[in-house]
């Protein structure tokens, strides 16, 4: 008899809250995250496949139920569903070229929450966050201290920070210290 491996995923800061009364971080569950490329043909197509608009303003974002499509750049998109819902096969019979790829084991979120939530942010990250350089809804790929992440303004004190799982340790324990440090 053959025992069957199955890989499970286990997220690096599983239970793991941080910050202060000013910014709170909470680590989001597991999702599942596609990379997508393409080009305005198959825009229209993917967006009825994965029940999400892409959006197609530079910096922008379309959000549903549980569900995100960030503008990374003019052919590329993250898309996530916190739902976990396998977005792959719905994309099966779509005639217009594209990829998709899933990522749903590269990266991990971190949600930012309160009034020193911008604060705590920007202890490490350059992007300007007052709310008329970065209103509600704008997305951006920036850098954390040395990590590359995505950066979400879900609401005025609400932001979502995308990074890869390697990076998630360092970016936790930056972002729990600056929370911290905006308490003073």
């Amino acid at each position: 008899m053959v025992e069957e491996l199955v890989a499970t995923r286990t997220t690096p800061l599983s239970g793991t809250y941080g910050g202060s009364g000013l910014a709170r971080l909470v680590i989001a569950g597991d999702a599942t995250r596609l990379s997508v490329r393409a080009g305005e043909e198959a825009l229209g197509a993917l967006s009825g496949a994965l029940d999400i608009e892409l959006p197609r303003a530079p910096l922008s974002a379309s959000v549903t139920d549980g569900g995100y499509a960030f503008w990374l750049g003019p052919d590329e998109w993250l898309v996530i569903n916190e739902h976990g819902e396998e977005m792959i096969p719905r994309l099966q019979g779509i005639e217009a070229p594209f990829s998709a790829v899933d990522v749903s084991h590269r990266n991990v979120a971190v949600t930012v929450v309160g009034p020193g939530a911008a604060a705590a942010i920007n202890a490490a990250c350059p992007q300007d966050l007052r709310p008329d350089r970065f209103p509600v809804g704008k997305v951006v790929r920036t850098v954390l201290g040395k990590a590359e992440i995505v950066l979400f303004r879900k609401e005025e004190n609400t932001f979502r920070i995308e990074c890869w799982r390697s990076f998630a340790p360092y970016v936790f324990g930056l972002l729990d210290q600056a929370a911290k440090d905006t308490a003073y």
